[in-house]
């Protein structure tokens, strides 16, 4: 028996990839056995960040970073960092943000429910633009001046949501809120791979910039890294710590927080509810020192492989499948299972469900159920249980 059946809970065969809701990545034997060693010993929270911060800092060409717990984290922490600074007034009294400016602009059509770790922390969210050609409204979507025409004295940065075909421009958008002193907090949760997003989207000078640990880095998934400016990385770290210490005694690394700039020792701040712990911070760092060698790639090939596997199970069934290959030697390939309903007799989304209701449980990705897919991520499948998932789907088309 198993630890998981030891509890009452059945373990699944995970084609969806690293989902939260599905415990996120794989992580690999060096990073576990980082993490058991890790918690072993004890080691001040700050100097282990400081740590941390240094081998972020080379990861993003960035000033510092953290560790986070995960990226939503990383978000809250950077909207808290931006809104105070090293002020103690304004940390003691988020989210309430009477009295200083608290006012996020964002485009519209980048909202979502993730911004709610943005609002968690006081920040009012100050929609602008549209995107007309998903209206069918014509040809345009959010610009540049439309954040410039939104700026006030209650602006306190930008937010904004990276991906690669995101408008404005990155680049155009830092530079006019640059020139209003506001700075930008980017999500790029999960914009990685390519590895090489680590510092391009930083070197656009965006102020902040926030990634998933528990994605394609393959840390806990309960991790995440911001990084960008060292007095904000600063700030945002000392509402994260426990701060359960006299002033006397508290001794941050200069590197991380400058404690010359503080009145005080701040109080427990909004982050606390956000610690990581020691194990999960060296857990990340080993991670991410594997992602950024390019230690993954060479799944890609077994990837494709096991894909290919699939892919033959199912030549006789009332399927069409294809590859989506972005070909850059990083992202792993998915498989696209088009269903003939009409030869199956149901729907993607009755198998899909018929798939977690057998045995064992198939969590195959639901992106496509709408339009009649199945997603096939292979980010979890083994030799072994690529057969029984592909005999598995060759049941359910064939019943």
């Amino acid at each position: 028996m198993g630890i998981y059946e030891q509890f009452g809970v059945t373990p699944i065969i995970n084609a969806s990839g690293a989902v939260t809701r599905l415990g996120g990545a794989p992580m690999p034997d060096a990073v576990l056995n980082a993490f058991n060693e890790a918690a072993r010993a004890s080691v001040p929270l700050e100097q282990l960040q400081a740590a941390a911060s240094k081998v972020i800092s080379e990861a993003t060409g960035t000033e510092a970073g953290l560790v986070s717990a995960g990226a939503a984290s990383a978000l809250t922490l950077g909207t808290a960092a931006i809104l105070t600074g090293y002020d103690l007034g304004r940390m003691e009294r988020l989210p309430h943000c009477d009295g200083f400016p608290n006012e996020f602009v964002v485009a519209r059509e980048q909202r979502s429910g993730y911004d709610h770790a943005v609002r968690a922390a006081g920040a009012r969210l100050v929609e602008v633009g549209f995107n007309e050609i998903v209206a069918n409204a014509g040809v345009r979507r959010t610009e540049a001046w439309e954040y410039k025409a939104a700026f006030g004295p209650n602006t306190a940065g930008v937010l904004y949501v990276y991906s690669p075909t995101s408008r404005p421009p990155l680049e155009e958008l830092v530079d006019v809120a640059h020139r209003h002193q506001l700075p930008v907090l980017v999500d790029a949760a999960g914009e990685l791979p390519p590895r090489s997003n680590l510092k391009s989207i930083a070197a656009t000078g965006a102020d902040l910039v926030a990634f998933s640990g528990g994605k394609s880095i393959r840390g806990p998934q309960s991790t995440g890294i911001l990084c960008g400016r060292r007095d904000l990385i600063g700030a945002a770290v000392a509402q994260l710590l426990d701060m359960d210490d006299h002033l006397e005694l508290w001794n941050p690394p200069a590197s991380l927080i400058d404690k010359t700039t503080l009145c005080g020792i701040p109080r427990h701040g909004i982050g606390r509810g956000f610690k990581v712990s020691k194990e999960e911070i060296i857990a990340l760092l080993v991670a991410l020192q594997l992602f950024t060698s390019g230690a993954y790639d060479e799944e890609v090939s077994k990837a494709h492989a096991r894909l290919d596997r699939i892919v033959d199970t199912l030549k006789n069934s009332p399927v069409t499948c294809s590859m989506r290959d972005k070909g850059d030697g990083e992202s792993l390939p998915l498989l696209e299972i088009a269903i003939n309903e009409a030869a199956v007799g149901r729907g993607a989304m009755e198998i899909c469900q018929s798939l977690r209701n057998g045995v064992p449980p198939i969590y195959v990705s639901h992106g496509g159920l709408r339009e009649g897919k199945l997603l096939i991520n292979p980010l979890h499948l083994t030799d072994g249980n690529t057969e029984t998932l592909a005999e598995r789907i060759r049941q359910e088309l064939n019943p």
